[in-house]
């Protein structure tokens, strides 16, 4: 995530994605069987389950494959327990990482991510050491090139749908809502045809940490990778301007 505009980071983690379809879907898949099982398989009354099916759209899940998952989630009483669990520590010069996972198996995933940060020089801290430097906000992502409409018009839908913040950056523009009212900002530019880019859920750094040396790039780089590979990893934030 850069300081500045979040678009050119989105852009190349969907172009990993792409070249890594089964991973997301797998990430996408696993956070499908979370909702329905926390809230029941009609997104008409789960929120979350929407929240996720948005999210599956926008990484071009198809559709038959959404519809699959959630009936295997809603019918399956075998169906695996995911536990979510998050992990903070440290990379390179004190950067703060926070790292999501939706696991079956906890020694397992501890183990993978304790393993990703010491190859890349870092270290799994205790709960809380890092958190506290970011913001839990909704974050949606607009393409400019996607979206035809005024930006005056645009801010007004984002801020009466009860969203925090909007900017409008060089090739996109950003809104900010609070985790709460996330899903309305959402679903209202939904209705009103405004394609997405990118819309989550995320923690945005209160302050950006630049690494000047070339080994610190590599680790903190060897930590990320290590930690994208892993498919218990939903998600991963820091605060590294890159």
């Amino acid at each position: 995530m850069s300081g500045h505009s979040k678009f050119a980071n989105i852009k190349h983690k969907k172009e990993k994605n792409d070249a890594a379809k089964g991973k997301i879907f797998t990430i996408i898949g696993r956070e499908i069987a979370v909702a329905v099982k926390e809230g029941g398989a009609d997104p008409a009354n789960n929120s979350k389950l929407r929240d996720v099916i948005a999210k599956a759209k926008a990484n071009n899940m198809p559709n038959d494959t959404i519809e699959r998952g959630i009936k295997k989630a809603a019918g399956d009483a075998n169906a695996v327990n995911y536990v979510s669990i998050t992990y903070e520590g440290y990379g390179p010069s004190g950067t703060a990482i926070i790292v999501n996972a939706l696991t079956d198996n906890k020694n397992r995933t501890a183990s993978n991510v304790r393993n990703a940060f010491t190859k890349g020089g870092g270290n799994v801290g205790t709960t809380g050491c890092v958190s506290y430097m970011f913001d839990e906000r909704g974050q949606i992502i607009i393409d400019k090139e996607e979206c035809g409409m005024d930006a005056d018009d645009l801010m007004m839908i984002a801020l009466d749908a009860g969203a925090l913040d909007f900017t409008d950056e060089e090739d996109s523009y950003e809104i900010i809502t609070s985790p709460e009212d996330f899903t309305a900002v959402r679903e209202t530019l939904e209705n009103e045809k405004i394609p997405m880019a990118s819309a989550e859920v995320t923690m945005i750094p209160q302050n950006y940490v630049e690494l000047t040396s070339e080994e610190d790039i590599k680790k903190m780089n060897r930590i990320l990778d290590l930690l994208d590979e892993d498919d218990d990893v939903q998600d991963v934030f820091h605060n590294w301007d890159e």
